[in-house]
């Protein structure tokens, strides 16, 4: 199952903010083909219900049980913001949109969960240069 390609993966200099963040981690699921534009707005209600913030400048949106429907694949989207995102008052540096098509989301958030538990491998993920040197390091989420 490959969740993850390399146009997915994107690295700004920039900062943003968590809105702006949302709507581009669902424009790039919608471009993989996994969503409907609609997907934002499940991922802004999840977020009003519990922040998707899990610490070590990560963030996991993703929508709300309620808003299946508007999920057609399993997909993931990454982006990291060198400026950082004020996620609701905590710091943000990696955003990763999950859309999962039944179970499947599960299965992705452990494995992201295990990576961005490790500082050593978040250290890595950080210093990539590159788009595509970050998504040579993230694609294990795709075994």
């Amino acid at each position: 199952m490959s969740v993850l390609r390399p146009e997915q993966v994107r690295i700004h200099e920039g900062s943003a903010t968590r809105d702006a963040a949302l709507q581009e981690a669902t424009d790039i699921l919608v471009a993989a083909g996994a969503v409907t534009p609609a997907y934002v707005d499940a991922m802004r209600q999840r977020e009003e219900t519990v922040s998707t913030f899990m610490g070590n400048g990560l963030a996991i949106p993703h929508g709300t049980n309620e808003t299946k429907d508007a999920i057609l694949d399993s997909a993931l989207s990454v982006v990291r913001y060198d400026g950082g995102v004020d996620w609701s008052g905590d710091p943000v540096t990696f955003v990763i949109g999950i859309a999962g098509k039944g179970d499947e989301h599960l299965e992705i958030l452990s494995q992201i969960a295990i990576l961005f538990s490790d500082e050593d491998e978040v250290a890595k993920l950080a210093a990539a240069q590159t788009p595509a040197e970050l998504y040579e390091l993230l694609s294990a989420v795709n075994s």
